[in-house]
């Protein structure tokens, strides 16, 4: 049987089966393609004529095409994954994608705001509705540590504005319920009058566009990037900056890494523990300002 028969089949178990995020069905769909492509240009259309060498040529071939490390590494997970679910279906016997190896990605530590900068880049004024929605959003990002997909489709059924708490669905159509800090809340009251009058279609989601409809992510994105700009903030901010700095604020407060986990959605700790990297690397620079055997002399 041909390999792109069998990737619909995989894509659409992915979507309604194990419910992947749309942007996550996207970077499969556009991986295994190119794979799938890159097989039929070699007359290796058939299931059969792939081998763990076949993954190897396409990988070598990415690679002297100047893909980044963490590309190779994407389209292997995406190639490892798709003939993982044949070998789970009986398809196949061995996952030729196994043993395949791609260069060493390093991981870097995500950016953060600290504390003083996201104070100023929440000092936004509300003098217009406009305004209302944009500081509600920015005062949520921070507040409840939220990915872009799942803030911008949230519903106001979803928030229990008397006991500040948000039941959110994230990755893999997971729900979880966050707090919603008290500056957020406030935010939202003053927007949710403006939203009601904006949803014309009665769409109950919280965040809406001027002309009826749902704010979409990149609407979101862009006005993120307006009020940092008017905050005088011209370095790249972006809404999983705000993700980023709740985590790292809230577990350089708290140090409970299982309750930031959770409040992330992370299904794995060890996703979770790079934000503890971040505050090592906060007091070692402590460290190397204050203590009297790290000063340098001038």
């Amino acid at each position: 049987m041909k390999l792109d028969l069998y990737l619909k089949e995989y894509l659409d178990y992915c979507k309604f089966e194990r419910h992947l995020a749309d942007l996550t069905l996207k970077a499969y769909t556009r991986d295994l393609s190119a794979f799938i492509d890159f097989q039929n240009n070699n007359n290796r259309s058939k299931l059969e004529d792939i081998q763990e060498q076949e993954v190897s040529d396409f990988l070598i071939e990415k690679f002297n095409k100047k893909s980044s490390p963490k590309s190779m590494a994407r389209y292997k997970s995406s190639i490892k994954n798709f003939f993982n679910y044949l070998v789970h279906r009986h398809v196949i016997k061995n996952n030729p994608a196994a043993w395949v190896s791609t260069p060493k990605v390093r991981n870097k530590l995500p950016e953060v705001l600290d504390v003083d900068t996201m104070a100023r880049l929440l000092n936004t004024s509300e003098s217009t509705e406009i305004a209302h929605r944009d500081k509600a959003i920015i005062e949520l990002f921070y507040s409840s540590g939220l990915r872009l997909s799942e803030l911008s489709t949230i519903k106001w059924h979803d928030i229990d504005v008397q006991q500040g708490l948000l039941t959110v669905t994230g990755k893999g159509n997971k729900s979880r319920l966050i707090p919603v800090g008290k500056q957020a809340k406030k935010a939202l009251l003053a927007w949710k009058p403006f939203a009601k009058l904006w949803d014309k279609q009665n769409t109950g989601f919280v965040f809406i566009s001027k002309r009826g409809g749902q704010l979409k992510p990149r609407s979101i994105q862009a006005r993120v990037k307006h009020w940092a700009q008017q905050q005088g903030l011209w370095e790249r901010v972006y809404p999983h900056l705000f993700r980023h700095s709740f985590a790292s604020h809230l577990l350089e407060s708290s140090g409970n890494l299982r309750a930031v986990q959770e409040m992330l959605g992370h299904a794995d700790i060890a996703t979770t523990q790079i934000y503890t990297h971040l505050n090592f690397q906060h007091l070692a620079q402590v460290y190397d300002k204050t203590h009297p055997r790290a000063k340098r002399k001038k």
